[in-house]
């Protein structure tokens, strides 16, 4: 060989290597060391230029790798791939597509790439477009990827209509129809699919024993695994987790000993079962056992103390750790941040070299649900690249801080949405009392293209119930049937407080007895439901009913039933009750129940027995328990209670209106017109300025709100006539208004 061409040779190797060290450092998230080595190489190839693209878009900096690509000397097919490649998983679809459209030529890699990158989105309309323009359908890859798609998105008539138009099928396009019936729960199809199968591997028997496990079928399961020809650490690892996932724990360690070659992969397993069912000491003598660990078990160990709130012992594992990941850190974070230790998860945030999805969004829901807005925008606004559920955080976060205009600004300045976006902004705004802004909301969730979940329904029927819009109720009501969620726990609750909430308390009942397994919630919200609507006796009744049952009543069942005997006059029954909260079913009352207690005392003139409750040393002051009592107090005209019951109620809420007016009311009644204007004087002292009264009525599907003294209607000239003919025919009808009922207007 000539001296010229051993040199040629040597210089090709060397930048071989150098090129296969920059796609190591992209892999491994060290990118400026990768770039750094890329301006170093003075003789660089097609191939340098396609690594540093992909180390680029691995490490999300997608604009650097454009800007790498555009000035690549000679771009080949992989250059093009690799780019594509890049946007898509950036998740840049169009970029992507709109590269695909100028490739000069493609080959199936990049079929199958754009064609994956559409399904992986669940577009599977565009998914099949691209499909059946594709010019040689000879080679199953891309069939391959169309059955895959449309199983994982549970349209497995699809699947199995592409699955029988293949010209040619071989053993991975068998596998991924079966994963189609085994990931979808459809056991009896699998099986059957499976039994008819030309050849099987062992990819087709774990299939079907994690679909097995998966429907909670470990009987069937085992006999499958133990049917298996050769299995593999995977068909290990798989029955392995089912039986830890159904508690079986003594199993899943009988058969982990029982393997006679051990992978990381078992062993990790193994702990991974210990740490689900809470068993962190046997997890811990396994992980120091292990002859090998990988970052993985690590990682687990971590989780495992995060998971029992041992926040020290995790964190002296991660410091431990030889080479720490991004995923540990993170668990780390996520240790702290469910603690509220804002600082300490900085600390470790901080020192995440390559931070990913996770880590951030981790950081900024820790923010978030302190309610730190401005430190969760300022991380939100670092990120390079953010996904949905980053949005999301930050839409929860200001619902949460009661911000809902930034909450909106946000939605609307979101490249793309998906259900749970929807979700958090209707949940939001009925959180925040905006029920119109929540139903309307709700009505655009399907004009968007969304399909309402669990969470839309609660939180639309929460408003309806909130609004006493029955009508729209109903209406959901007739969705949540045709949608499929009639039978959702979660929704029937939800029915059941909107009709109470309606005062259709027959359909309440209708409801609940159509739920197969009630629980809790569900008796609360009948019980509250018969309460609210002065059904005192039914109330008790269900309650006895609850208990013959069997359920365990909890706080929310005490306030609805004590709140019951209130407005039935069951003093006694309603005392001994509130007694046995403590002694029989060890519940220690909260403020509500005592103001339940006290108004249930003041309704029958009890007033002293009320003072004494309210002033129990051992709860905390509440508004309630003294705005019952002024309440009272104003019924039974006990001014010197009243008075004494306003002055607690102005320590804790000395901004509130309405204690004004009852204070006032009280005084008026006794003619100590003094104290009406005392009061009124103090009153525009603490800003407690009064608010317009509001009502609403719904007319014909829509809510028609209305504020006191708005004169913006163009109809409120004709409803103040028509109210003022009305007050008319009520006079000449002998109706007169009860002038100690009203109240003295202070505004």
């Amino acid at each position: 060989m000539s001296s010229k061409l051993k040199s040629i040779g040597e210089k090709g190797s060397h930048v071989f290597n150098l090129n296969s060290k920059i796609t190591q450092l992209g892999k491994s998230g060290r990118i400026e060391d990768a770039v750094k080595l890329f301006n170093q190489m003075p003789h660089r190839n097609t191939v340098t230029y396609n690594s540093m693209i992909s180390a680029y878009a691995k490490n999300g900096r997608i604009n650097d790798a454009r800007r790498l690509f555009d000035v690549i000397p000679r771009k080949n097919l992989v250059s093009w791939n690799s780019m594509m490649a890049g946007y898509m998983n950036n998740d840049e679809v169009g970029k992507a597509h709109e590269l695909f459209d100028k490739m000069p030529q493609r080959d199936i890699f990049s079929w199958t790439l754009m064609i994956t990158c559409y399904i992986r989105r669940g577009e599977l309309e565009k998914a099949r477009h691209l499909f059946n323009l594709l010019p040689d359908k000879g080679n199953p890859v891309c069939w391959n990827a169309m059955i895959a798609g449309y199983a994982k998105n549970r349209q497995l008539d699809k699947s199995v209509e592409i699955f029988e138009e293949m010209p040619q099928k071989n053993l991975i396009s068998w596998n991924s129809m079966l994963a189609g019936y085994t990931q979808n729960g459809e056991m009896r199809l699998g099986l059957k699919f499976f039994d008819k199968m030309p050849e099987r591997n062992v990819v087709s028997w774990n299939l079907m024993v994690d679909g097995f496990v998966g429907v909670g079928d470990l009987d069937l399961a085992w006999q499958l695994f133990q049917r298996i020809p050769n299995p593999n650490s995977v068909s290990q690892v798989t029955m392995l987790t089912g039986f830890a996932r159904n508690g079986e724990i003594d199993k899943a360690r009988l058969l982990f000993d029982q393997m006679t070659n051990k992978t990381v992969v078992s062993w990790n397993a193994m702990i991974a079962a210990y740490v689900q069912n809470s068993q962190i000491g046997d997890a811990m003598k396994l992980f120091i056992e292990m002859p090998e660990k990988n970052a993985v078990s690590w990682t687990t160990m971590i989780d495992g103390y995060v998971r029992i709130n041992n926040l020290q012992e995790a964190k002296q594992l991660l410091d431990r750790m030889p080479c720490k990941d991004v995923a540990a850190q993170t668990a780390m974070i996520s240790g702290y941040v469910q603690n509220k230790r804002m600082e300490e998860a900085l600390e470790i945030f901080n020192k995440v070299g390559n931070r990913d999805l996770v880590c951030w969004n981790t950081m900024i829901a820790g923010y978030s649900q302190c309610g730190r807005m401005d430190e969760a925008l300022n991380l939100f606004e670092q990120m390079i690249k953010r996904n949905i559920v980053s949005w999301n955080i930050m839409i929860a976060g200001y619902a949460q801080a009661g911000h809902m205009n930034r909450a909106l600004q946000l939605f609307e300045e979101m490249g793309e949405t998906n259900i749970v976006s929807w979700n958090t902004l209707i949940s939001g705004f009925a959180q925040n009392g905006l029920f119109l802004e929540s139903l309307g909301f709700f009505s655009l969730v399907m004009q968007d293209g969304k399909k309402p979940d669990q969470s839309t329904f609660v939180s639309g029927l929460s408003s309806c119930a909130n609004l006493a819009a029955l009508q729209v109720g109903e209406q959901l009501h007739q969705i949540v049937v045709k949608s499929g969620y009639v039978n959702d726990l979660f929704v029937s609750n939800a029915l059941i407080s909107m009709y109470a909430k309606c005062g259709v308390v027959s359909s309440a009942e209708y409801v609940f007895g159509d739920i197969n397994s009630v629980d809790v919630v569900s008796w609360n919200s009948l019980i509250v439901g018969y309460a609210i609507n002065g059904y005192g006796h039914e109330a008790v009744k269900v309650f006895q009913d609850m208990r013959i049952k069997g359920v365990a009543p909890d706080q929310v069942t005490f306030v609805g039933v004590l709140s019951a005997c209130s407005h039935a006059g069951l003093i006694d029954w309603g005392l001994n009750l509130f007694k046995s909260m403590t002694h029989e079913y060890h519940i220690e009352p909260l403020p509500e129940h005592f103001a339940c207690v006290v108004d249930m005392l003041g309704r029958v003139g009890r007033l002293e027995e009320a003072f004494l409750l309210a002033r129990e040393r051992k709860i905390e002051a509440n508004a309630k328990i003294w705005g019952a009592l002024l309440g009272a107090c104003r019924v039974h005209k006990n001014l010197e209670l009243g008075q004494l019951a306003a002055e607690e109620l102005s320590k804790l809420e000395p901004h509130k209106t309405s204690n004004y007016v009852l204070v006032a009311n009280i005084h008026a009644e006794a003619r100590n017109w003094r104290e009406v204007e005392r009061v009124r004087a103090l009153m525009k002292e603490r800003g407690a300025e009064k608010q317009p009264g509001s009502s609403w009525i719904e007319y014909k599907h829509q809510l028609h709100v209305f504020l006191s003294g708005d004169k913006a209607r163009p109809q409120t000239s004709d409803i103040c006539n028509t109210l003022k003919t009305l007050t008319a025919l009520m006079k000449n009808c002998s109706y007169m208004p009860d002038a100690k009922a009203s109240v003295i207007d202070l505004s």
